[in-house]
């Protein structure tokens, strides 16, 4: 499947594209461009929340038998899974978690402000490192777009890890996306044409020593290109390495949601739990860790 962080289908279906608004300034016959928003843009090229949503509902009822009622979005961003959360019960409880104020104050004025009263009630942000101990009890905690692996050290991880376990409800779910395969280890740039502007994945390259990989997003609207709109500095986790530090600080069991192929070899979008992957260029899955 190529293009790793591009949106998908199903489970993970993504949004359908809105259209790039423009302020039009009277000035003579010129018309002036809005500011891009690399935000919206980021949103409608890579981000689904209410498909998101729909996947942590189906996971835990799947995994644990009866549906959660609060979710924690680690590294929340502008916060749209949360949002998305509230939304889809009126029990819903959600918790968004980011250390960074700005895409914070975003989803602050282009999603909660969106919400009911009764929906904004009934969700709580956290601006906190998500290493903090005191962080809320949930029935779900999620760590989605593959954040987490800004955590390069083993003991990094695990302490991420084991606070995430602390925090979860007795018979508590942990869900984290990775991804991986042969092209993941070159250095590519990926361009998704979509209506009115360009995505650009790129990778710069990759060091087999210790995993590291430096990735940007690029955006081009018109002739404008935005250089390095998004900048994701990781270490390449791999699945079995990941699972191993869930069993260390006491998951109970893990599960791995691997995402099909269409005829063409591309990824599908639809998740299922399996023990055994494929060996593909690229690729998507879940972990759900049990607690």
């Amino acid at each position: 499947m190529s293009n790793i962080h591009k949106k998908k289908t199903t489970s993970k279906s993504r949004a359908p594209l809105a259209t790039l608004k423009r302020a039009v300034a009277k000035k003579g016959s010129r018309k002036k461009q809005k500011p891009i928003d690399k935000y919206d843009l980021y949103f409608r090229s890579v981000q689904s929340p209410d498909s998101d949503a729909g996947f942590i509902d189906f996971a835990f009822k799947e995994i644990k038998g009866r549906k959660p009622w609060s979710v924690r979005e680690d590294f929340c961003g502008t916060f749209a899974i949360s949002c998305e959360w509230v939304k889809a019960h009126p029990r819903n409880i959600g918790f968004g978690v980011d250390i960074d104020a700005e895409p914070m104050e975003y989803g602050r004025q282009h999603y909660l402000s969106k919400l009911t009263q009764k929906q904004k009630d009934r969700l709580k942000l956290v601006q906190a490192n998500v290493l903090n101990p005191d962080l809320p009890k949930v029935d779900v905690a999620i760590a989605v777009n593959f954040s987490y692996f800004i955590f390069k050290k083993r003991e990094m991880m695990k302490a991420y890890f084991t606070n995430v376990y602390r925090n979860l409800k007795t018979d508590g779910l942990f869900i984290c996306d990775v991804f991986g395969g042969s092209q993941c280890q070159d250095q590519i740039t990926d361009v998704t044409k979509h209506k009115r502007f360009n995505y650009y994945w790129d990778q710069t390259g990759f060091d087999p020593i210790t995993h590291d990989a430096l990735f940007y997003i690029h955006f081009k609207v018109g002739n404008k290109k935005i250089e390095k709109a998004f900048t994701y500095d990781w270490r390449m986790w791999t699945i079995p390495e990941l699972r191993d530090i869930m069993d260390e600080v006491g998951f109970k069991k893990t599960h791995v949601y691997w995402e099909g192929t269409t005829r063409s070899g591309q990824g599908n979008g639809i998740f299922s739990r399996t023990e055994k992957g494929e060996s593909c260029e690229s690729w998507v899955a879940y972990i759900a860790a049990e607690k």
